[in-house]
C-alpha cells in the first residue's frame, strides 16, 4: 500500500483560506449526514431487488415508469448479473420472497406484489437522502452534481480525501488565486461525476465523495508542477518505508492504476475508479488551458497586488519615510514589520533600498537572499535570477543552501541544464556537510545522465553521492540504481563506438 506523506513545496504565500473551508464543510456535512447514510431504510434496498427479481423471472409483469427505469438501468449497467437473475434454475437465493417466488405460479398474485412494490418504490425513493443528494445515474438529481462531493460514506473515506485535498488543493490556491481555484474544485468535482455517468450509464447506486474533485486537482499539480517531489510512504508485509518521487511519475502511475481498476472491476465493489480518471482528465486539460490562456497569470498578477504594499499603511508610511530621508525610521518600521509579516516580498524590497542608501552591504545581501526566495516561492525564476545576480555581483559569495537549491531547480525548469548543472555543482561545493549538497549531486548526476548525454561525469557523481559522509540511506537505493545506469550507458556509448570503428 503505497500512502503520499507531504511534498516539497508545503508552504504558501497566504492562508489557504479556500482549502482549509473546503475541509471543513466536507467534515461538518459528514458529521451531520454520516448517521443519515449509515440508518438509511434497508427497505429501499430490499424493494428494489424485489422489483429486479420480479421483473428478472416474469417479464410479463407490468412497471411503473419509475420502476421501468430502474429494472432498464440495472440491465445496462450490471448485464451479466441480470442474465443470472433470469436463470430459473440458479442456485442462490436473494431473501425469503425470492424463495417464495419459485413456488408461485398465480400471474394475478404477482401483479399485484409488483403494483406494491411499485408504490413502494416510488414513496422511499422520494424520501431518500442518498437519492436525493448522492449522484445516481439512473435517476441524477442536479443539484447531486454539486452536493455529492460533498458527501462521505466513512471516516477513512472522509480522512483519505481530506488528506489529498490538502496535499494537492493549497499549492493550487497559492498559484491561481482563491475565485479561480473554488471554481476549478466545483467544476472538476461535476465533470467527474460526468464522466462517472457516461461510464456507468443506467447504474443504480449511489456515487459520493469529493475524490472526482481531489482527482482533478492531483491531474492539474501534474500539469502545474511536474517535478514536484513527493515523500511517499509504502506498507507491505508488515514491513514500512518511505521513498521521495517526482509527480511526472508518480502520480502518472497512480492514474494507470485507476484506469487498470476500472477496466478489471468496473463499477462493482464501491469504489468509483472512472470518477477519479475523469476528474484527473479534466484537472489536467483544464490546468493546461489556465496557464496557457493567461488566466494564471492575471490571477498572480492579482494576488501579488493584493500582497502588495499600496495597501498597507505601515508600509505606505515607510515608504513616505524613505520619500523624506527618514532612513533610520523606515528601518526600524520596517524590521518590525518583516517580523511579523515575514513573506512580504515588497516590505523586503524597500528594505535592500534603505541598505544600499546607507552602504549597508551585507543588509542588502540578507535582503536579496530573503526576496530570492520569496520570488522563487511565488513561481517567478526569472526575477529570483536576477536577485541571484545582484547577490553575486555586490560580493554576496554563497547563497543559503536551500535557496540555491529552489534556484537550479528554476534553471531546469526554464531547459538551461547546462546553467543549472554548474549551479548544482557549485552549491554541492559550498555546502559540502549539508544535505543540500547531496541533493545537489544526485540532481547534477541525473541531469549528466538524462538531459546532457555525459554518463562518465554521472558515473562519478554518484559515486561520490555514495561515498558522501553525510546520511543518506533513505537514498541509498536510488544512488546504486543511478551507477547501474551510468555503467551501462557508458558501455552502451562504447559498443557503439566500436561498432562504427
Amino acid at each position: 500500500m503505497f500512502f503520499p506523506i507531504k511534498h516539497e513545496n508545503m508552504t504558501a504565500r497566504r492562508w489557504p483560506v479556500v482549502t482549509l473551508a473546503l475541509i471543513a464543510i466536507n467534515t461538518v456535512v459528514f458529521l451531520f449526514t454520516n448517521s443519515i447514510i449509515e440508518n438509511e431504510s434497508p427497505e429501499l434496498g430490499e424493494v428494489k431487488e424485489h422489483i429486479l427479481v420480479l421483473a428478472a423471472t416474469h417479464p410479463e409483469l407490468k412497471l411503473t415508469p419509475e420502476a421501468q427505469k430502474l429494472v432498464e438501468g440495472f440491465k445496462q449497467s450490471r448485464p451479466q448479473a441480470w442474465q443470472h437473475m433470469q436463470d430459473p434454475y440458479r442456485a442462490d437465493i436473494i431473501d425469503v420472497y425470492d424463495a417464495s417466488l419459485k413456488m408461485r405460479v398465480d400471474d394475478a398474485s404477482l401483479q399485484q406484489d409488483m403494483d406494491t412494490f411499485n408504490t413502494q418504490y416510488v414513496q422511499l425513493a422520494s424520501k431518500s437522502f442518498l437519492q436525493q443528494y448522492a449522484f445516481v445515474p439512473v435517476n441524477p438529481n442536479p443539484i447531486s452534481y454539486i452536493t455529492a462531493n460533498f458527501l462521505h460514506g466513512g471516516w477513512l473515506h472522509l480522512l483519505g480525501n481530506m488528506w489529498f485535498l490538502w496535499l494537492a488543493g493549497f499549492v493550487l490556491e497559492d498559484a491561481w488565486g482563491r475565485w479561480l481555484y473554488t471554481a476549478f474544485y466545483l467544476i472538476a468535482g461535476a465533470a467527474a461525476i460526468q464522466f462517472y455517468a457516461w461510464t456507468n450509464p443506467g447504474g443504480i447506486n449511489a456515487c459520493l465523495g469529493a475524490s472526482g474533485a481531489v482527482s482533478a486537482l492531483m491531474g492539474a499539480c501534474l500539469v502545474r508542477f511536474p517535478k514536484l517531489k513527493i515523500e511517499v510512504a509504502w506498507l507491505w508485509f508488515l514491513r514500512f518505508g518511505r521513498f521521495r518521487a517526482p509527480a511526472y511519475w508518480l502520480l502518472p502511475l497512480w492514474l494507470l492504476s485507476e484506469i487498470f481498476s476500472g477496466t478489471l472491476y468496473g463499477n462493482v465493489g464501491g469504489v468509483a475508479h472512472w470518477a477519479h480518471v475523469g476528474g484527473f482528465l479534466f484537472g489536467a486539460v483544464a490546468a493546461l488551458a489556465i496557464q496557457y490562456s493567461g488566466v494564471e497569470k492575471k490571477a498572480n498578477q492579482a494576488i501579488e497586488e493584493k500582497l502588495g504594499w499600496s495597501n498597507d499603511p505601515e508600509l505606505e508610511q515607510a515608504s513616505g519615510m524613505m520619500e523624506h530621508g527618514q532612513l533610520t525610521e523606515a528601518l526600524a518600521l520596517l524590521t518590525n514589520y518583516v517580523a511579523a509579516m515575514p513573506n512580504s516580498l515588497d516590505a523586503w524590497d524597500m528594505l535592500r533600498q534603505i541598505y544600499i542608501r546607507q552602504n549597508n552591504n551585507q543588509g542588502f545581501l540578507d535582503a536579496t537572499a530573503r526576496t530570492c526566495a520569496l520570488h522563487l516561492r511565488a513561481h517567478e525564476v526569472e526575477a529570483a535570477f536576477q536577485d541571484y545576480a545582484e547577490f553575486v555581483d555586490s560580493g554576496g559569495g554563497h547563497m543559503p543552501a536551500a535557496t540555491w537549491l529552489e534556484l537550479c531547480k528554476g534553471a531546469e525548469e526554464k531547459q538551461e541544464f547546462d546553467l543549472a548543472l554548474s549551479e548544482y555543482e557549485q552549491l554541492a561545493a559550498a555546502y559540502p556537510k549539508d544535505r543540500q549538497a547531496l541533493t545537489a549531486q544526485l540532481s547534477a548526476a541525473r541531469l549528466c545522465l538524462k538531459r546532457l548525454n555525459r554518463p562518465t561525469d554521472a558515473l562519478a557523481l554518484y559515486q561520490k553521492a555514495a561515498a558522501s559522509p553525510i546520511p543518506h540511506l533513505d537514498w541509498e537505493q536510488h544512488i546504486q540504481s543511478g551507477i547501474k545506469e551510468a555503467k551501462a550507458a557508458i558501455s552502451g556509448s562504447s559498443a557503439t563506438a566500436a561498432g562504427a570503428q
